[in-house]
This record gives structure tokens, C-alpha cells and sequence, in this order.
């Protein structure tokens, strides 16, 4: 799911799409929600192909049963895997059903991915297993199904394309996708469907949401001010010398320093240092951190930072 520092990289994102579109608050408020949303959509699109490659085993089947020259197993195939049992589980499951309308989700315009995931699983060694496994639980149902995930799609390029082709920040955002998966996996523990849930976008999307709205909110209405902490910490450098992302870090750190009691300072320092490893240069980090800790000295000199808790920085 979408942790805080997931969070951060969306309302990142948004501040990076407002600067350089000069578009208004709202418009970059109502992108960020629909980023998020985008997450989950992801996340059904993968529920759902999944699904098609289970389920591709009744269209192969009927593939084999109509060969010219058909063998015995082509025409008693083993179709154990359509009475799995977290499948059978996810079909029945409300939120899943709903999301599908919503997103319209159908794999029509991609005919050949479903079939080519599913002849990797039928020929590997592991779906062999699971056909001859007898005495199968709730547990070794999902072990196949993770392997489809794991193995057979997350393998495949064919799958990686389709997918990046779908949702521009799939880079960013396929480890978020992993989490949510693992987390239905965990999710779905019983028999009974109805007691199966699917995985949450957030932990706490209510908490998450304010979170994420203020953090860009408070950042644009004061960006001219934290402009100026940071280019009084930074005479000696040519402004063209700074990277874009490293500035809008910055005023991200600066805004939680000033406008959010709850986070320790310790806390948006690190998850900072830690986004510009990703998202900027390979010199951001020592940078940002030398920049963060004048600018955190000067505002509690100024006794500007009020915290709630533990986390301001001795």
C-alpha cells in the first residue's frame, strides 16, 4: 500500500507538474487524488489479470479438444486451477466487481498477452506440481496464484510493456503494486468469500488524504518565502546549478518543519534524503542535508518550529 514516503513522491510529483504547467492549486489537487487513484486502478488491473490467466485454462482446453488430431489429455484436460480457490474467492468479492465497472477493465485489446502468460505457467514445472497436489487448502491455492504473479507475469516483458504503457508512473509505482498484492494475499485467509477483502490504497485514507492535500497546499502558498530561506543558505551556488527536484525537496521539508507538529523533523529530513536518492542527483543527498540542517538551526533560533512530540533535532 501507500505509505507516507509513497505519498511524499505523489505530492512530489504534483509540485513538479505545478511549476512547470504554471497550472492553479486545484487543478494539481485534483491530479494528485487522481495519481493515487490510479495506484488502485493499477492494482485491479493486476487482480483482473491474473484472473484471465486462470481462467485462460477452460479457453485452452477447448483449443486442444478441437485439434485435428486430439490426444487423450487434450480432450480430459485437468482444470483443477478454475475451482482455486482464491479465484473462485475474488469473483464473488463485491469491491472487486465494483472496481472492474468502474475502470472498465478488459483485456480484449490485448489478445495475446493472457495467452502467452498462461502457456508460460502451463509449462512450468511448479503448475505441474499444483495439478498433481491433492488435499489443497485456502494456502496452497494462493501459492499458485503468487506464483503467477511473481513468475509468470512480473517475468514477463510482454506483461512489463502493457503496463507501462497503461500508467505513466508504473516505475515508480510497481512496488507500491507488489504491496497492495501481497496484502490481499494476506487478506484472503478464509473459505468463505464474504470474509475476503481486498488491500487499502493507504493505511488511513482519511488521515493520508488531509496529509497529502495540506503538504501541497501549505508548499505552493508559501513557496515564495521557502525560496528565500533556501537562497540565503545558498549564495555560493549559481541557482541554474540547482536541480529542480533538490529545490522542491527542500521546500516540501521545510514545509512539514513549519506546518505539520505531528512529524518529528528527524523524520522529513530522512524521508527526504531518501527520495532524493531516487528521484535526483547522485550529489542531492549530502546536499539537501547540509541545506536542511542551516535552515533547521536558523527557524529554532527563531523558535518557529512547534512540535507536538518527540523528534526536534538537539
Amino acid at each position: 500500500m501507500l505509505n507516507r514516503r509513497h505519498l511524499r513522491v505523489k505530492v512530489l510529483q504534483a509540485l513538479y507538474a505545478y511549476h512547470q504547467t504554471h497550472s492553479d492549486v486545484k487543478t494539481q489537487e485534483k491530479n494528485l487524488l487522481q495519481n493515487i487513484d490510479r495506484v488502485y486502478e493499477m492494482y485491479i488491473w493486476m487482480l483482473s489479470l491474473i484472473s484471465e490467466v486462470v481462467a485462460y485454462a477452460d479457453a485452452d482446453a477447448t483449443e486442444r479438444a478441437q485439434k485435428h488430431l486430439p490426444t487423450a489429455e487434450d480432450l480430459n484436460p485437468d482444470l483443477k486451477i478454475l475451482t482455486n480457490r482464491f479465484y473462485t474467492s475474488l469473483q464473488k468479492n463485491k469491491e472487486y466487481l465494483a472496481a472492474l465497472k468502474k475502470y472498465k477493465i478488459e483485456w480484449s485489446f490485448e489478445p495475446e498477452l493472457v495467452k502467452t502468460l498462461f502457456k508460460t505457467l502451463k509449462s512450468s514445472p511448479e503448475y505441474t506440481e499444483y495439478l498433481k497436489k491433492t488435499g489443497d487448502t485456502i494456502q496452497t491455492d494462493k501459492d499458485i496464484i503468487k506464483f503467477i504473479f511473481k513468475k509468470v507475469i512480473l517475468k514477463s516483458s510482454l506483461a512489463e510493456q502493457v503496463f507501462e504503457d497503461m500508467f505513466i508512473f508504473w516505475p515508480v509505482d510497481k512496488d507500491v503494486l507488489q504491496a497492495l498484492i501481497a496484502k490481499t494475499f494476506k487478506n484472503f485467509a478464509y473459505d468463505e468469500p464474504e470474509k475476503n477483502n481486498l488491500a487499502e490504497v493507504t493505511g488511513n485514507w482519511e488521515e493520508d488524504r488531509e496529509f497529502i492535500i495540506n503538504l501541497l497546499h501549505e508548499n505552493i502558498r508559501h513557496d515564495k518565502e521557502y525560496q528565500e530561506m533556501i537562497n540565503a543558505k545558498t549564495q555560493n551556488w549559481e541557482p541554474d546549478r540547482i536541480a529542480m527536484m533538490d529545490t522542491l525537496l527542500m521546500k516540501m521539508a521545510i514545509t512539514e518543519f513549519l506546518n505539520f507538529s505531528s512529524v518529528p523533523v528527524k523524520v522529513t529530513i530522512n524521508e527526504y534524503l531518501e527520495i532524493s536518492k531516487e528521484f535526483s542527483t547522485p550529489k542531492s543527498n549530502s546536499f539537501l542535508n547540509g541545506i536542511l540542517d542551516k535552515i533547521l538551526i536558523e527557524l529554532k533560533e527563531q523558535n518557529k518550529i512547534k512540535k507536538t512530540g518527540r523528534g526536534l533535532i538537539e
